[in-house]
């Protein structure tokens, strides 16, 4: 069935159904605005992360606003890692690394508790280290939290990168199943001491994901890096969510994990 006939049979079908009183045109709501920027090239540049931001913003429109005026259901993008940009913080800490063999966590952490907020980078260090893989550092990410809502203020978490050097002999699918391995692990590890405030974002050595609870044009306003010209990737996928069965939260933001093997075209 093409395009055109499925459409004409989805219309037949709404209006029988419609004469029977079992579909109702006015129930049909909006919902979530997602959408993705891909270079048909596979070549990252920074014009397809311009582009992602651009195309969040004019979907705004798809999620809710609360009281404050600024808290909104929540937005973000998930890119590939940017190595330039986080290759030169680590240069700069006096260490050296190897241009696409790292990861990034993107972590949430609890910002209110701070004994809470220690056992959750112990419990990270602790997986990533058993593992086998070495531990650059952590790098607390700029953010204003002048820009966000009251409310999103408030429960705002500590948002921190944990960068992650690839062991020798590694290749890149097998690094990325050990980051997963190792996520599962922290995620257990921090259940079983039930600590509630804390989300991993991203752990991946291919892509990260920058998002949290705002309106979609406060991307950038929030989290600076992302107008970095280093930050260039081969795709962008974007999520303004609209909340439905569940309320607004930092880490229900979306887009959600999931790590994207990219190729150049032949």
């Amino acid at each position: 069935m093409n395009m055109w006939s499925w459409d004409e049979d989805w219309n037949r079908r709404a209006s029988e159904l419609a004469q029977h009183g079992m579909y109702d045109p006015a129930s049909e709501h909006d919902a979530c605005g997602v959408g993705v920027i891909a270079a048909i090239d596979g070549k990252p540049r920074r014009s397809i992360v311009e582009a992602g931001i651009d195309a969040l913003k004019a979907v705004y429109h798809r999620g809710a606003v609360d009281a404050d005026g600024k808290t909104g259901d929540g937005a973000g993008i998930h890119i590939q890692i940017p190595y330039a940009f986080f290759g030169e913080h680590i240069r700069r800490t006096g260490q050296s690394v190897t241009a696409d063999k790292l990861a990034v966590g993107m972590m949430f952490l609890p910002k209110k508790n701070f004994g809470a907020q220690e056992s959750c980078r112990a419990v990270v260090e602790r997986e990533i280290v058993r593992m086998g893989y070495h531990i650059y550092g952590w790098r607390q990410v700029p953010v204003r939290a002048d820009v966000i809502g009251e409310i999103a203020s408030d429960s705002r978490p500590e948002i921190e990168q944990i960068l992650i050097s690839c062991r020798e002999g590694i290749d890149e699918s097998r690094f990325e199943l050990e980051l997963y391995v190792i996520r599962k692990r922290i995620e257990k590890a921090i259940r079983a001491q039930a600590i509630n405030d804390f989300y991993i974002c991203s752990l991946s050595c291919r892509s990260i994901i920058y998002k949290g609870l705002f309106k979609a044009e406060q991307l950038t306003a929030f989290y600076p890096d992302l107008l970095d010209k280093r930050f260039i990737s081969s795709y962008a996928i974007f999520h303004q969510r609209f909340s439905t069965n569940t309320a607004p939260a930092w880490h229900l933001a979306q887009p959600f994990r999931r790590n994207i093997k990219t190729c150049s075209a032949a």
